[in-house]
């Protein structure tokens, strides 16, 4: 269900004061959501988006619970609610948290690399690498490959590999 006037315009106002830099701003304009609309997908991954260039990671972690409450067949909920783990320094729970819903999400190329990222950082490096090579057939090859090389999460596999 897609949001309607006036709390359509609100999130779309949120989103702008985010696009310009102001995050307090947009928090404000989703606190004018209608109740019932605040836990709307679609405002709740503006509140993630939010609550993460805010980095403020426990927040997130409470958003993308509810996200994956009220809409568990979305992987994105899923994926935020582990990235927030994971920059909470709680990255084999992040792990633990993607591996369950996966087989839901087969084709999700960001599964499989957030997946390769959490096995590098806990040291498990051959895991590690074929979660990669999932992504990199599930996504764009060159694009996986270049994100890969550059995300310092998995520094220490491409370490390995010299």
């Amino acid at each position: 269900m897609t949001l309607q006037p006036p709390d359509s315009h609100h999130l779309l106002a949120a989103v702008g004061w985010l696009e310009l830099g102001n995050p307090s701003e947009a928090l404000l304009e989703l606190a004018r959501l209608s109740p019932d609309n605040r836990i709307h997908p679609d405002a709740l991954e503006v509140a993630w988006t939010i609550h993460s260039n805010m980095r403020d990671w426990d927040r997130c972690v409470e958003v993308a619970r509810e996200l994956t409450t009220v809409a568990p067949e979305l992987s994105f909920g899923w994926i935020h609610l582990s990235y927030a783990l994971h920059e909470l320094k709680r990255t084999r729970e992040a792990y633990d948290n993607l591996i369950p819903v996966l087989e839901r999400f087969p084709g999700d190329w960001l599964m499989s690399y957030n997946l390769a990222c959490y096995a590098c950082q806990m040291g498990e490096l051959k895991e590690a690498s074929r979660w990669l090579a999932g992504a990199m057939v599930k996504g764009d090859r060159k694009e996986v490959t270049q994100m890969a090389q550059e995300d310092p999460d998995l520094a220490p596999l491409f370490k390995e590999e010299k």
